[in-house]
């Protein structure tokens, strides 16, 4: 199969389960899990036109996926689901710091006032990207967005794993601080 191919005849058998796993560390209800992970599977048969082949299979789902929990939280307006995007925005850990695709619309779960939301969150964030400094906007445009393997983006940049996790943290940092100044409390 080319890199850039989707095989969605086999996502239940590669990637149920761990979808599963992470969908109900988000939501604790194993009915609620399995409905997200069963929305997850129809929006990328969906929008798998879409798919550039920029990020593993693996890694396009588990983003449709948190955007799925994120609509989830919304749709039932609850305190933890406030709490659960607050979280999500907020966190600098590396194993939670994709807050950035859980922030991109779901063309097949918002309402039409969150795709102008999200588009000009989209503007917002790429005037933060160009602000930082070039090396670091690259590493961080490399992985957060275009899914590139740590490795990868190592070779390309001739940087060591430390380097570029420290480029993506600071990244990160400089982004949330610059989207709360210039997006969230505007």
């Amino acid at each position: 199969m080319a890199e850039n191919q989707l095989n969605p005849n086999s996502w239940v058998d590669n990637y149920a389960d761990y979808l599963f796993n992470y969908a109900i560390g988000k939501v604790s209800d194993v009915e609620t899990a399995k409905d997200l992970v069963s929305e997850t599977f129809l929006a990328g048969l969906k929008s798998a036109k879409n798919f550039k082949g920029e990020a593993a299979e693996r890694t396009w789902l588990i983003a449709i996926l948190k955007r799925k929990v994120i609509d989830y939280y919304r749709k039932s307006n609850s305190k933890k689901g406030k709490a659960e995007v607050r979280m999500s925005s907020n966190s600098y850990a590396e194993d939670q710091g994709d807050w950035l695709e859980e922030k991109v619309a779901d063309p097949y779960g918002n309402l039409g006032s969150d795709s102008i939301e999200n588009e000009e969150l989209g503007l917002a964030l790429q005037v933060c990207i160009d602000k930082l400094p070039r090396k670091q906007s690259q590493v961080f445009t490399m992985k957060t967005i275009q899914g590139i393997s740590t490795e990868e983006i190592c070779n390309e940049l001739d940087i060591n794993p430390s380097n570029l996790w420290v480029m993506v943290h600071r990244a990160r940092t400089a982004l949330m601080e610059c989207l709360n100044k210039n997006w969230f409390n505007s």
